[in-house]
């Protein structure tokens, strides 16, 4: 395949993907089930010689019974992974462009397109005009490397910066709302997973302020250091916000960092009605979101705001001199921000979603999918036997049956028909199905089919 070819398929392609998205609804949103069933189509061994690119693609095309549609109108699922259309070009300029944007002479627009983006960004949210920031691929590598920054911090400030030989036992601070990806952070910073502290929540789901104090204080007295505090605003489960402003105050005074996690329920926040479910996250010193849930930027895109990023740069930055640019020992290279070296365009999907839709058109989005979800929250309320256990936060509310093993066959019945997904969780104790409505293209319709499919099989 050449140049020449490229143009072809290239437009076969977009034809193509017009057709798919045009005949997403009447396709069964998840995959069947079935182990090994794509697989088992693949030969054992790679080919010798060039094939045809017609059967390339078709065989691209016997893939599909094998896709979960995440595009789906009706995918209630997990979070979505969107990818508006204007992302989708952009990605595509951007692939075909190709190019590697670890450090700013490497392709300065990259580097310089991305500071812009998070200058955006951090308008859009209503946040102070002193944060900064990077793309990441994902909140899981935000968070891990907010984490690092807390560790080296901590020791540095002990005068330990040989490492962690030695040191004492290292303490982080979540509540039981956060997402696993803290979880990994505690594990992979090599804090250990058994010192993440897991603070007991209230009867609004938010971490306790007191009991925050308290378990700092405790593991001081009893000689472990503590490193940091990670805040949950839109938890991934049913949707719980910590009390910013309280949580935070609680660390400053004594003198940790605060991660928020809003990887999200951030996109959210570009309507100033919602941001009082995070009043006083401007005093964080670290803030993820991730644009590609919920703002249209198709995956990966995950933006990290930074009160100061000299402490995470120093944590994760390093500059040989095959990375140096002559003259330039103050630029911003940003895989010093992060942890991989190589950096894809990201910024560019970023320019194309925002400018193509505006941000009035992406509220409008985000505030009719809380409206509708709201309004099938009370038509799944309305159905006999089915208890509503959470309820709305923005566009995420759980329910179940009386029993685990009612709701589970439950579940299954709905995902099998195929109409819409729905995923589960457990809260206090007992299995609940969750729903969120966030898929870009999605209509009240597509909404409030859920309630009828729910009906029709509790019969």
């Amino acid at each position: 395949m050449d140049h020449d070819d490229l143009r072809d398929w290239s437009k076969r392609a977009a034809d193509w993907a017009h057709g798919y998205h045009a005949g997403l609804r009447d396709r069964p949103v998840r995959a069947p089930l079935v182990p090994g069933a794509v697989l088992g189509t693949l030969p054992p061994e790679p080919p010798e010689v060039a094939e045809p690119m017609e059967a390339i693609f078709a065989d691209f095309e016997a893939l599909l019974p094998g896709i979960t549609h995440w595009q789906h109108p009706r995918f209630f699922a997990y979070f979505p992974a969107n990818a508006a259309p204007a992302s989708m070009l952009a990605e595509q300029l951007a692939n075909a462009i190709a190019a590697q944007g670890m450090i700013w002479q490497t392709s300065p627009a990259l580097t310089e397109l991305e500071q812009g983006m998070i200058r955006w960004l951090t308008q859009a949210l209503g946040l102070p005009g002193e944060f900064t920031g990077t793309i990441h691929d994902s909140a899981t590598t935000a968070t891990l490397s907010a984490v690092l920054t807390m560790r080296e911090r901590a020791l540095d400030w002990k005068g330990l910066t040989e490492g962690l030989s030695g040191s004492p036992r290292l303490r982080l601070y979540a509540s039981a709302e956060t997402h696993s990806s803290v979880d990994k952070a505690a594990r992979l910073a090599g804090v250990g997973q058994d010192n993440l502290v897991k603070v007991p929540t209230g009867s609004d789901l938010s971490m306790k302020p007191g009991a925050l104090a308290g378990a700092i204080a405790a593991d001081r007295a009893a000689g472990y250091l503590p490193i940091g505090v990670i805040l949950c605003a839109g938890g991934t489960s049913v949707g719980a916000f910590d009390r910013m402003a309280d949580c935070i105050a609680v660390a400053k005074a004594q003198g940790l960092p605060v991660h928020v996690d809003a990887a999200w329920a951030g996109s959210a926040m570009i309507c100033p009605e919602f941001r009082g479910l995070w009043a006083g996250v401007e005093e964080a010193d670290s803030i993820v979101f991730n644009p590609h849930k919920w703002l249209g930027a198709q995956f990966d895109c995950a933006v990290q705001f930074l009160r100061d990023p000299t402490p995470q740069v120093r944590t994760l930055g390093l500059r040989p001199a095959y990375l140096e640019t002559a003259g330039r020992e103050e630029i911003v290279n940003f895989n010093e921000w992060t942890v991989p070296l190589g950096r894809r365009f990201r910024a560019l999907k970023l320019w194309f979603t925002l400018r193509a839709y505006g941000l009035e058109g992406l509220r409008a989005r985000i505030r009719n999918h809380v409206a509708w979800a709201h309004d099938a929250a009370d038509a799944i309320r309305d159905i006999p036997g089915i208890s509503m256990i959470t309820e709305p936060s923005l566009s995420l509310f759980t329910f179940s049956l009386n029993s685990d093993e009612a709701t589970a066959r439950l579940l299954e019945r709905i995902n099998n028909d195929g109409r819409i997904y729905l995923t589960p969780t457990r809260h206090g104790g007992r299995l609940v199905i969750r729903m969120q409505v966030g898929s870009f293209d999605c209509t009240r319709d597509d909404v409030l089919l859920a309630p009828k499919v729910i009906r029709d099989l509790m019969g």
